[in-house]
């Protein structure tokens, strides 16, 4: 949802080129266009798109990625660009933004429903 993209044979570098192609391949393959691809997907994965979170300073980030980790210290959390937790139904990630007070949520869902009561869930927390 947030365009980043690494890929091995590209040493893992972040490029947004790469996966614009492999779509447009797999377009000309299949001769579908990107809406008619994305059709079965939609009906199975709930995305929030990103959220953006203005907070009052720089160093308000951490404490808040640290009280944010705590809360969901039962699923599978990464570190790796801002905080990532993982559950079997859903999954977010919380991450700064490098040059102003903010925390952007991505957050995604099997169902309509958990993915809206998540979002408000980690979003009231992000926003206390």
């Amino acid at each position: 949802m947030t365009g980043h993209y690494y890929f091995r044979d590209n040493y893992y570098a972040d490029n947004g080129i790469i996966p614009a192609l492999l779509m447009l391949e797999l377009m000309s393959r299949e001769g579908k266009s990107l809406h008619e691809l994305l059709a079965p997907l939609r009906d199975k994965y709930f995305i929030s798109g990103e959220i953006n979170t203005k907070l009052p300073h720089m160093d308000h980030v951490e404490p808040k990625l640290d009280q944010i980790a705590k809360k969901y210290a039962d699923g599978q959390q990464l570190r790796l660009d801002g905080l990532s937790v993982e559950y079997p139904d859903w999954h977010f990630n919380v991450r700064p933004s490098n040059t102003e007070p903010l925390l952007r949520l991505n957050l995604e869902a099997t169902t309509p429903a958990k993915m809206a009561g998540k979002r408000d869930e980690v979003l009231a927390l992000i926003r206390a």
